[in-house]
């Protein structure tokens, strides 16, 4: 990023916000000495140009106008200024409590593209709020991911209100077409983002998901009104799972298959010494034949054919994949983390104008805090220090910024026309109030106080920006995961034990469990409970939509959990825990299966070309993973070690031949 344009940029907020008169630009260009370093005229007008440009793309409500309307388009007697009413967040104080809560809210996004956006408002709410030191540990954690395909494309349509072409496949013909939309909202449910809006060819309201375009959006010229009564969260709890309307028999050996038996509404129709017979419903053959697959000679389809067919095609092509993978791959240690987008110079300035308020709020605030809570080093806090002190008027020294650093604590005098807040943007009041509404309606915390009125009053200091609060929605639980969740929230609120009964896919087993819960947290559309358990005598992670059962004793939870490992494993928020006894197992991932990387927390990675990847996992026991291969049906393999391969070929063989038989 430029320092230079960040001063210029700086001082020239400072300027235009001094004045309800405002300046010419040649007052402006006497003033910042910076635009006097341009090159020629043309340069510094295209300077100039560029630099109102980059203000009014951050939200600044830089204005032009003329005091001749003679000469409206006269660009030579034209003034600017900034409306400090329409620059400054609404005047709105935050009880601790209610901070607290905001705190949370903003926790609930992932890394992406709100992430950011809801760390900076909280930086401007931070000066609005009453210092009463509260801070809230949330037994419920949710998190709200951004990853979708053409989020951050999908996201400028809608809130720039700019018509959307894409190619998308629909799922019901399988057939890709081209679709023009008018964006109304956006939501996220069943871990998948949606797009809904007008279909310019179909002549009505539709959802798209996102991970079906097949190609990147293109926006279009022209906009749209979106209707007065369309509500995205009203939207969004009308859309709904696909229902099973189909059934499939299948024989299964005795003791075995527990993901079959225990899914709603299957019947066992017949039992016997060798094979129990079972009638089990499903709504789509891909994801059902991937189970059937994954299950190798304990399970045989007796009907419907085209079933049966689907389970040996996943067989063959994970067996073909198998003979085909490479040997002998040299990982890297380590993962690569994501690359860091550049700072520019756009978003140093809204840091500074975030920092400026912040301090006049906060006199005597200790370097090293302030530099965490802008996430900033010490010595890039200091090089902002700096900038704000020489920033401004040349020609009216009242007009520059005092800053003095005593005893590692800073103050910061003679910034009156930056002490307030700027407005919220779109993407900060959209990441705190969608936030606030994903915590709303998790189980018990519908008619938390804090959350209400907190709500309420950032409403009223977003202003027309709060709009975004009915155009973006996230349904975080559902039906089926609530009754858990609300034993689960029981147990942590009055500290005693709770009972379950547990299904173990990777041992084909339903045990029961004595367990202490700590915290409940979403991660990657998944529930999680992180408890102390008693029979294994340690801490472990049990996904919510695998308890059978959950019922509270009146045992009071004992264990004693080390909180520094409790708070780093918090900030990762992770499903899977590391073991001394842990395998490594590397497998060879197709584009389509990149995602295993990510969910089992690959600790080491190695790009191959054509988006293909190897990934190298560490796991409790690799006895499932010959399972995982097969559902996969070719787009994994097992590259080391050498055994773990050899044993997954046998059984992927073991398993086309049982098939065979069927």
């Amino acid at each position: 990023m430029s320092a230079k344009r960040t001063e210029r940029l700086l001082t020239l907020v400072i300027m235009l916000l001094s004045s309800r008169r405002g300046f010419t630009k040649e007052e402006l260009f006497q003033e910042i000495d910076l635009y006097r370093e341009a090159t020629s005229v043309a340069a510094r007008e295209k300077l100039f140009d560029r630099d109102k440009a980059a203000l009014r793309e951050q939200g600044i409500p830089l204005e032009s106008f003329s005091e001749d309307t003679l000469f409206d388009n006269d660009n030579t007697v034209q003034r600017y200024r900034i409306n400090a009413e329409d620059y400054r967040l609404g005047g709105v104080t935050f009880l601790p409590e209610e901070y607290a809560v905001l705190n949370l809210a903003a926790g609930v996004w992932d890394q992406g593209s709100l992430d950011s956006a809801a760390s900076r408002a909280l930086r401007k709410l931070s000066s609005r709020s009453v210092d009463g030191g509260t801070a809230l540990t949330p037994l419920i954690q949710p998190r709200i991911t951004t990853d979708a395909p053409y989020w951050d494309v999908v996201w400028l349509a809608l809130t720039s209100r700019a018509p959307i072409r894409f190619p998308y496949r629909a799922a019901s013909t399988g057939r890709e077409e081209v679709r023009t939309v008018h964006p109304w909202g956006m939501g996220a449910r069943f871990g998948h983002w949606y797009v809904v809006g007008y279909d310019t060819t179909r002549r009505a309201e539709r959802f798209f998901r996102l991970s079906r375009m097949t190609g990147e959006p293109v926006l279009l010229k022209g906009t749209f009104d979106v209707p007065a009564s369309f509500d995205m969260n009203q939207t969004l709890s009308s859309l709904s799972r696909s229902e099973p309307d189909r059934t499939a028999v299948v024989a299964v050996r005795p003791g075995s298959c527990q993901v079959l038996r225990v899914r709603k509404d299957a019947e066992v129709l017949q039992t016997g010494e060798e094979w129990d017979i079972l009638r089990v419903p499903y709504a789509a053959s891909s994801p059902m034949a991937a189970i059937i697959a994954g299950l190798g000679v304990n399970a045989r389809i007796e009907e419907p054919q085209e079933l049966a067919v689907e389970v040996s095609r996943l067989l063959g092509s994970a067996y073909d994949a198998a003979l085909a993978a490479p040997e002998d791959l040299e990982m890297t240690e380590g993962v690569r983390p994501a690359p860091r987008r550049k700072s520019s110079s756009q978003d140093h300035l809204l840091r500074l104008l975030d920092l400026v308020p912040y301090l006049l709020a906060h006199p005597g605030s200790e370097i090293g805090e302030t530099a965490r809570r802008f996430d900033v080093s010490e010595n890039q806090l200091t090089k902002d220090l700096d900038l704000l002190f020489v920033s401004g008027p040349r020609h009216y020294p009242d007009g520059l910024m005092d800053v003095n650093i005593e005893d590692g604590r800073i103050y910061l005098t003679n910034a009156r026309d930056l002490a307030e807040p700027v407005k919220l943007s779109m993407d900060e009041a959209c990441s705190l109030i969608v936030g606030l509404q994903a915590l709303r309606e998790l189980p018990g915390m519908r008619n938390n106080e804090a959350i209400v009125s907190a709500q309420t009053k950032l409403t009223a200091a977003a202003g027309d920006a709060a709009h975004i609060g009915t155009a973006v929605a996230t349904k975080l639980t559902e039906d089926d995961i609530d009754p858990t969740l609300e034993v689960l929230q029981a147990a942590l609120q009055s500290g005693v034990r709770v009972e379950v009964d547990y299904f173990v896919p990777t041992r084909d087993e339903i045990t029961h469990r004595l367990l202490e819960p700590i915290r409940i947290f979403l991660h990657q559309d998944t529930w999680y409970l992180e408890a102390w358990s008693v029979d294994s005598d340690g801490l472990r992670n049990f996904r919510l939509d695998r308890i059978q059962s959950a019922a509270l004793t009146d045992q009071p939870a004992t264990a004693s959990v080390d909180e520094e490992s409790l708070t780093r494993d918090r900030r990762t928020v992770s499903p899977y825990r590391s073991g001394a006894e842990d395998h490594t197992v590397t497998l060879v991932l197709e584009p389509r299966a990149r995602w295993i990387a990510t969910q089992y927390n690959a600790d080491a990675i190695l790009e191959l070309g054509e988006d293909r990847l190897a990934a190298r996992l560490r796991v409790a026991s690799s006895s499932w993973i010959p399972g995982l291969v097969a559902g996969l049906g070719g787009l994994a393999a097992v590259v080391a070690p050498e055994e773990l391969r050899d044993e997954t070929l046998r059984w992927l063989e073991a398993a086309r031949a049982h098939q065979a038989l069927a």
